[in-house]
């Protein structure tokens, strides 16, 4: 097993790296390349991980499975009366909830946002989402002592949120932030790379024949992207991953890739949330078209406080929500997509 450190090529810019892999292909020499980062950068390192967002169709289960068998904690709830600006819950009109659970608060975690549409039931799920890996004794245990279904893939526990999402739950307690990495499909490994790294400015800190493990710094969440070797689809259920930024280089990174003529799918926009502060968002979407937010960080900062009533309002939302009671008395069932 060859393995070469960043250590040793601090110069080498992302083709080198991309030749190496080649050679050792050719050769069919096995190797892992670890690289610290692929070039320095100052931009990335201001720049962090914050949230996956997943929608989901029902709340009372889902809740139950964040709070009881992954051990978090709700950290702010939201309601709205009509479909976000930038497509937070997907591309619906109606009524929505937002709400974010993790491990602390968002400053310094990373953490999932719900986002529940009242109209519908359910999400048909694609190949694009693999799993969230989440380092936590706790959570093993509580998995085996409330016999939960999982199954146990290389050392590491699997189980299944209510909607079907996979998290890979590694049994050791860590210093820090227990969610450690977001595992996404990609259909060519070389591509996504220069979107990543090379447009993106993400460092690139372990890469393989058909994965690599990215970030903007040691200590954040980190992306992973796996070569699946056929395309992707996202079917409903797709996702959508959020970073922050300095504000000011929202329009940097719009500019950037409307001169790679890669895909924006919500130009930069401000977003109101009722009460809290105005955040400045833009929506790209990378060659396999996983949605990715960049936020503006002063004011993202500023709306994601953690708010010591989530757990009440998220409670009087469920006990007031009467979209499932409504359909059965027209004898008919939440729509699912």
């Amino acid at each position: 097993m060859q393995v070469v450190r960043n250590r040793d090529y601090l110069d080498l810019s992302l083709g080198e790296w991309t030749t190496a892999l080649r050679v050792c292909r050719e050769k069919s020499l096995p190797f892992v390349i670890l690289p610290l980062s692929l070039r320095t950068m100052s931009a990335p390192a201001r720049r962090r991980a914050l949230h996956f967002v997943f929608k989901i169709g029902e709340r009372t289960a889902t809740a139950d499975f964040y709070r009881n068998v992954l051990g978090m904690r709700f950290l702010r709830h939201e309601e709205f009366e009509e479909g976000c600006k930038a497509s937070c819950n997907g591309p619906y009109d109606g009524k929505w909830s937002k709400s974010m659970v993790g491990y602390g608060a968002e400053d310094e975690h990373f953490v999932v946002e719900l986002t529940y549409n009242y109209g519908i039931g359910a999400y048909k799920r694609g190949n694009d989402f693999r799993g969230i890996t989440i380092s936590s004794a706790s959570a093993c245990s509580r998995v085996l002592e409330h016999k939960y279904p999982h199954e146990v893939q290389d050392g590491r526990v699997v189980v299944h949120s209510h909607d079907g999402h996979p998290f890979h739950l590694i049994n050791e307690d860590v210093a820090g932030d227990p969610v450690k990495v977001v595992s996404l499909s990609v259909s060519n490994l070389h591509r996504s790379l220069q979107f990543w790294s090379g447009l993106l400015g993400m460092h690139v800190f372990e890469q393989r024949e058909q994965s690599a493990l990215l970030g903007y710094s040691e200590q954040q969440c980190k992306l992973e992207i796996v070569d699946i070797g056929q395309a992707v689809e996202h079917a409903a259920a797709f996702g959508r991953i959020a970073f922050s930024c300095p504000r000011d280089e929202l329009a940097d990174i719009q500019r950037t890739m409307q001169e790679k003529n890669e895909t924006i799918l919500k130009p930069l926009v401000a977003l109101d949330t009722p009460g809290k502060a105005t955040v400045e968002v833009v929506i790209l979407a990378d060659p396999d078209g996983h949605e990715i937010c960049f936020v503006g960080d002063e004011a993202f900062r500023s709306l994601s406080q953690v708010d010591p009533r989530a757990d009440e309002l998220l409670q009087q939302a469920i006990a007031a929500d009467g979209s499932a009671e409504w359909f059965a008395k027209k004898g008919q069932a939440k729509e699912e997509v």
